[in-house]
């Protein structure tokens, strides 16, 4: 290595923000034969066949305190969630037993949720064939596990990975959708789509081949900060369970960061079609000084971080609930 490229090395280590400005769309070279649907297909039925284990994602796990409680909906059936004096994450059904009033928004008190109906208090205990849920707060996220057929119950949830959480910044977005669980999935499971469909957000995507197979896709993409300046990164695309899919940065800037993008189903809309909550948890890392700056400031990091990954959302949403849809009116497209 030449005096000279040792110093580029050098200078994209120290600045890894470079000068890579986007290909206009007129010459951009087209994806669509690397994105083969039989291709896609055999990564999504890898993901599939990865059990769960029974467990759902609830949303933020910050969303849930210890004084009043909250709902959520899976699969059709209405969980509460709340907090008791020690701060553990609690779940039960949803429906107080006595006459059937909502959860939500009912006092949590000496750990109990207490109905605001008449005051009925439920807790770890049970009371009158309702009995609680087990649930998991991973620190990020809050998940509920549920009876599901095909499924085998497991202690906890399978995560991957994630960066020291004493040295990241976790932002959560949710945004539901019309769809299976499976379309959120193979929304991500089409990298391909990228460049093409969020220009502002990516460039200069290739898969590596050589490094991806079914179970594991690798590939290197400039994030976009401007239309000249990028930040190049190789990351990983795989699946820990059927309703889970996590990006991972494996070499750049921000190596150790994830995404995870978890799809828990919600239930039908008043016209019968599936509905799926997309939950996204971002968890960027990065051992440099000024992302601990960053990290003291977070509260004002973290909406611009929501704002990017919704404005994704709503493109990749347009993409999943269109893949649901097509097989819906029995349409093959790789679906």
């Amino acid at each position: 290595m030449t005096a000279s490229s040792r110093f580029r090395a050098e200078l994209r280590r120290r600045i890894p923000i470079q000068n890579v400005p986007t290909v206009p769309h007129e010459d951009l070279r087209s994806t669509w034969k690397q994105a083969r649907p039989g291709r896609i297909r055999a990564s999504f039925d890898v993901a599939q066949s990865q059990d769960p284990g029974g467990w759902y994602v609830v949303g933020r796990s910050d969303a849930v305190g210890t004084k009043r409680s909250v709902t959520r909906s899976v699969a059709g059936r209405e969980i509460v969630l709340w907090r008791d004096e020690s701060g553990t994450l609690m779940a039960g059904p949803g429906t107080c037993p006595h006459l059937g009033a909502l959860l939500d928004d009912c006092e949590v008190i000496r750990g109990d949720v207490v109905c605001k109906w008449h005051g009925m208090a439920l807790g770890a205990s049970g009371e009158a064939g309702w009995k609680p849920v087990v649930a998991h707060d991973d620190g990020v996220l809050a998940w509920v596990r549920l009876p599901t057929p095909g499924e085998t119950p497991t202690d906890r949830p399978t995560l991957t990975d994630r960066p020291p959480m004493e040295g990241s910044i976790a932002a959560v977005v949710e945004i539901p959708g019309v769809c299976e669980p499976q379309d959120i999935i193979a929304n991500r499971l089409d990298p391909w789509h990228g460049a093409w469909y969020h220009p502002y957000a990516f460039s200069h995507l290739v898969v590596d081949d050589d490094a991806s197979d079914d179970k594991v896709l690798v590939v290197d993409v400039t994030f976009r900060l401007t239309p000249r300046l990028g930040v190049p990164v190789r990351a990983e695309f795989a699946c820990p369970d059927a309703r889970t899919i996590v990006m991972t940065i494996v070499d750049g800037e921000g190596a150790g960061s994830v995404v995870e993008t978890h799809a828990t189903p919600i239930g039908p809309d008043p016209w019968g079609r599936p509905r799926t909550m997309m939950t996204e948890a971002t968890i960027a890392y990065s051992p440099r000084t000024g992302f601990d700056i960053a990290r003291r400031v977070q509260a004002l990091v973290k909406p611009p971080m929501k704002r990017t990954a919704a404005r994704l959302w709503v493109d990749d949403m347009a993409y999943a609930e269109r893949r649901y849809l097509l097989r819906a009116r029995g349409d093959d497209f790789g679906a």
